[in-house]
């Protein structure tokens, strides 16, 4: 029998691809001045003072970052979990695929990263588990009324 996996309506991870490059520097240092970010970022990126400050403070005001002051300076520290919102955003913008294509996504997504060998070892076994439920066929949702002769 043919079935659709129902979508979770997921929370949208809005963060731009600039503001992950900020976001990611603070779960990795956990604790972080403006001023430290600054310089990590423009190690990466030919970026002005004034754009990392903007980003900051726009990732402040979503409140995916929080601030503290310590001797008269900001100290910078994450209100997500990096593996929450990785996976959140993960979630998010597959659920803008088409239901049928998002094997083939996964698949390119595979072949395409480096991974390492434990990560490959949990896939496999997640794979092993889920095809003990997976449908033989995961109908489109494009459309109201699928649209299976079209995808």
């Amino acid at each position: 029998m043919d079935t659709v996996a129902v979508k979770k309506e997921q929370k949208k991870v809005e963060i731009s691809s600039a503001e992950w490059q900020i976001m990611r520097i603070v779960w990795t240092l956990k604790h972080v001045t403006s001023t430290e970010i600054i310089n990590l970022m423009q190690q990466k990126q030919d970026w002005s003072d004034s754009t990392i400050k903007t980003l900051i403070t726009r990732l402040t005001k979503k409140e995916f970052l929080s601030r503290k002051k310590e001797n008269g300076r900001y100290i910078y520290s994450t209100t997500v979990s990096e593996q929450e919102t990785m996976d959140e955003y993960a979630n998010s913008l597959f659920n803008d695929f088409c239901a049928h294509k998002t094997g083939s996504v996964l698949n390119e997504l595979i072949n395409s990263l480096d991974i390492s060998k434990s990560d490959i070892e949990l896939l496999q076994k997640t794979l092993d588990n889920k095809v003990k439920t997976a449908p033989e066929k995961v109908n489109c949702d494009c459309l109201p009324d699928g649209c299976e002769h079209m995808c």
